[in-house]
């Protein structure tokens, strides 16, 4: 049996800005950069996270077909972190990187979008981790989507991953992870996707030979 942990390496940055001259003057160009980004953030969503309902349908659209899930209103700040994520556009262009068939499909990592990180794909993310929402009602079955996270003595509140996520494939042999990671939405259609995915020849790295890309992660609105 392959390794099934997650291993991940969060990378935090943090850019700080100062500033110099009149105070007056510093306000209000402040005040009016504040208003330009706002104005800015809000038009470049792709949709507003306040429209959704309490459990979101997203459609994950990848180069496989299409995976639409439903997320769990029982675990919010996961839900909402997903939320976030898809409304900013950050899951476009993103690589199935980790593929393990009779196991799981896993994604999320920015750095597949970068040809030349290959061997920092699975350790990439955007920068903060989300505490865990590990709850009993909720088994790795098929079609669980679960966030993962970097596993051993070094994350002993098992903490998720920001952003990287796995789609259960095989519901046995990931009865196993049941209680260790957050699960936190499920498939509702598309089951036939995950197994074209998990099916794909990969590497010893478990990469699939040919690139399998999330190209959106639109809601369904009704």
């Amino acid at each position: 049996m392959k390794n099934k942990i997650f291993n991940l390496l969060i990378i935090t940055s943090m850019v700080i800005f100062s500033c110099k001259g009149n105070k007056q003057e510093n306000a209000n160009a402040n005040q009016t950069k504040q208003e330009d980004s706002t104005v800015m953030t809000n038009t470049n969503l792709a949709f507003n996270p306040s429209d959704l309902p309490e459990e979101p349908v997203f459609d994950i659209e990848t180069t496989a077909g299409t995976i639409r899930i439903k997320l769990y209103k029982e675990t919010p700040q996961h839900r909402d972190n997903f939320v976030k994520l898809a409304s900013e556009r950050f899951y476009d262009g993103i690589l199935f990187h980790r593929v393990i068939k009779g196991f799981m499909i896993q994604t999320g990592d920015p750095l597949t979008k970068d040809t030349s990180a290959v061997a920092r794909y699975g350790t990439g993310g955007p920068g903060y981790n989300v505490p865990a929402e590990i709850l009993p009602q909720f088994k790795h079955k098929k079609g669980a989507l679960a966030a993962a996270r970097r596993g051993g003595p070094g994350n002993p509140q098992k903490e998720s991953s920001g952003s990287q996520f796995y789609i259960v494939e095989d519901a046995g042999t990931c009865a196993q992870l049941d209680g260790d990671y957050t699960v936190y939405g499920e498939t509702i259609d598309g089951f036939n996707v995950i197994d074209k995915i998990a099916a794909t020849p990969t590497d010893q790295r478990d990469k699939p030979n040919t690139d399998i890309k999330i190209i959106s992660v639109k809601p369904v609105l009704k």
